[in-house]
């Protein structure tokens, strides 16, 4: 049983990471000053991609909460999807219902008797709901609580870049994403599930996103791009769609990792909706790192 929960463990990180996104930026505003910041000035006759992108960065993020409809896969390990809403007025905070459709994830999955769970975002913890063959194993519980704090102490260079993303991943660090890369052009206007967009897209060079756009120490910057080169990881391309209203209609984000391909399609619709989440109850939550001890594994984090 040791090792059947320590693989279950496993599969609770990999669900983590994937929610994260592989190269979500943090809510640093360092990387948004640039040459063209006066391209859309009074009386100008053309804005700028920069500046375009500036103004749907600020609307985005101060429409506070949104629906979130989005594709993932990660090579032969998994195809998922996620649905739900989410806020950001005061901290993370919202539901999202996640579905494995494909590869070795997915399997796992079914021997757990289910394909989906249940995700909870609060200011300071993500909550996965892991089923009842789960909770068979794991002393009746069937909620994972991961604490922020503990990811980045669990997790090295990596872990706290982890904690800064799960805290920051909203609609608009798709376009910080673009404002940080230096590379960005307008493709077009385009239509969107019935919504008139205009399409942006830049290459990203992931490594060195993560150094303009988080708030992490040099140390833990170190062994975040060593973390990034072993995996195989080093540029990504971003593509958003941005409607009149400035806000963020559709984001793809495309890469190539030592273990495949990945890339990440969401939908983001209903700005400002109610986005709420309680936290499950504690008798029926098992903290993760409490989890590890049981199993065993040392808690400094690799």
């Amino acid at each position: 049983m040791k090792s059947t929960t320590a693989r279950q463990v496993g599969l609770a990180v990999v669900v983590l990471t994937a929610l994260s996104g592989v190269a979500a930026c943090s809510s640093s505003d360092s990387s948004t000053g640039g040459k063209d910041g006066k391209a859309s000035g009074k009386g100008a006759t053309h804005v700028s991609p920069v500046a375009a992108l500036r103004s749907a960065e600020k609307s985005t993020d101060g429409a506070d909460s949104a629906r979130v409809e989005s594709t993932t896969t990660m090579g032969s390990l998994m195809s998922m999807t996620a649905d739900g809403a989410l806020g950001w007025a005061h901290g993370l905070t919202g539901n999202l219902t996640i579905t494995y459709t494909g590869g070795s994830m997915a399997d796992t999955m079914r021997r757990l008797g289910t394909t989906s769970m249940r995700a909870r975002y609060l200011p300071d913890a993500y909550y996965a709901q892991m089923g009842d063959r789960f909770a068979q194993q794991a002393g009746g519980k069937h909620w994972i609580r991961y604490g922020y704090d503990d990811l980045a102490a669990l997790g090295g260079g990596s872990g706290a870049y982890l904690k800064d993303q799960m805290q920051n991943t909203t609609p608009n660090q798709s376009v910080k994403l673009l404002l940080a890369s230096g590379d960005v052009r307008k493709v077009g206007s385009e239509t969107v599930r019935g919504v008139d967009t205009t399409h942006y897209s830049g290459t990203v060079d992931v490594a060195d996103l993560a150094g303009e756009n988080s708030s992490l120490s040099a140390s833990q910057l170190a062994g975040l791009k060593k973390q990034l080169t072993q995996a195989g990881v080093t540029t990504e391309t971003v593509d958003i769609w941005v409607d009149g209203k400035d806000l963020l209609v559709k984001k793809v984000e495309k890469g190539r990792m030592s273990a495949g391909e990945y890339s990440q399609t969401a939908y983001y619709s209903d700005y400002g909706v109610t986005a709420s989440a309680e936290r499950p109850p504690a008798g029926d939550t098992e903290d993760f790192r409490e989890l590890l001890k049981k199993q065993g594994v040392n808690g400094s984090g690799s």
